[in-house]
């Protein structure tokens, strides 16, 4: 006599779950309206029907890589494994980061006898990553870099810029009789000002932990050692900033750089603040298209006085009321 197999309900449910999950798959592959053949368009992110070119869903996510190859060769060199390189950070992103919670790959919480070792290593990977004075230069101004770039609102290129120019910096020994922070303030502000999205002056130095004085007197030094190109900063550039802070019009930004415009043409901008000549505009702009702000709002944004204001509008309106 055989022992015939014992079915439980277990088993029949999971019967039923598999069969409908192929139910499910067998629905995902097929047309809902004519039951045809679903294919993948990759370049058009789109899952569209072979028969009646239905499109099923729209706007795929592409998981595939950032790069193009169009060889095998090019593809093997361009593959990677784990996250790009950096010069954000002082080892480039390549070291081991281990995290500083006390739990497993499970979420449940370490023993006190691991959460000793733990801390071990996390002590000896921090002496690994930083293990000279060169190391722990870099870490201390790239975090700077990062603080000071995250509080103005400039954007990575300008992290990253700034970070090769203090790297420069330091390779050329010109940090000496100088600080961490003026130097990498330094960078920062040559940064914002080749990226073309400059901060004046007095905001790098209202993020920086150093005086105003020695942030302009590191950067001529650090721009004038290193061979840096900076073009002077141009007024235009502050206007889409000033603007979309006081909440102006399109209409607004552009008379303001028509009236900047004017101003270079006749030539009243050489040896004036940028910053004193966008804030300006901005304030003439909004009068000339009856928007309502005030000059210590225009103040308050651009971190000038209200003379420098009155002054330079007036000047920008008196060279756009002149016959030509």
């Amino acid at each position: 006599m055989t022992d015939s197999p014992i079915r439980t309900r277990s088993d029949e449910r999971r019967q039923t779950e598999r069969a409908e999950s192929v139910d499910e798959q067998d629905e995902r592959e097929q047309c809902p309206e004519c039951g045809g053949r679903l294919v993948s368009d990759a370049e058009h992110a789109e899952t569209v029907c072979e028969d009646c070119g239905l499109v099923v869903e729209a706007d795929e996510i592409d998981r595939g890589p950032e790069w193009r190859a169009f060889d095998a060769a090019e593809k093997d060199e361009k593959s990677r494994v784990g996250a790009p390189t950096t010069k954000m950070m002082h080892d480039q992103g390549l070291s081991t980061n281990i995290g500083w919670q006390d739990k497993d790959a499970y979420g449940k919480s370490l023993s006190s006898r691991q959460r000793q070792k733990m801390q071990r290593l996390r002590t000896w990977n921090e002496r690994f990553r930083t293990r000279d004075s060169k190391e722990r230069n870099l870490k201390q101004a790239l975090g700077e870099i990062d603080r000071m770039a995250s509080a103005l609102g400039l954007p990575e290129n300008v992290r990253e810029t700034a970070s090769v120019i203090y790297r420069r910096a330091l390779e050329e020994d010109l940090l000496p009789g100088r600080s961490i922070e003026g130097v990498a303030t330094a960078a920062l502000y040559a940064a914002a000002r080749q990226a073309g999205t400059p901060r004046s002056l007095d905001e790098i130095a209202a993020v920086s932990r150093v005086e105003k004085d020695e942030v302009a007197r590191t950067y001529r030094y650090v721009i004038r050692e290193l061979g840096l190109e900076v073009q002077p900063a141009d007024p235009e550039s502050y206007v889409p900033r000033f603007a979309s802070d006081l909440d102006l019009s399109e209409e607004t930004e552009r008379r303001a750089r028509q009236l900047l415009k004017s101003a270079k043409d006749a030539e009243i901008h050489s040896g004036k603040s940028p910053v004193g000549l966008a804030a300006a505009a901005v304030y003439a702009g909004a009068l000339l298209t009856n928007e309502k702000v005030t000059q210590n709002d225009v103040s308050d944004v651009a971190n000038i006085s209200e003379v420098t204001i009155r002054n330079r509008y007036h000047e920008l309106l008196e060279v756009e009321e002149a016959p030509v």
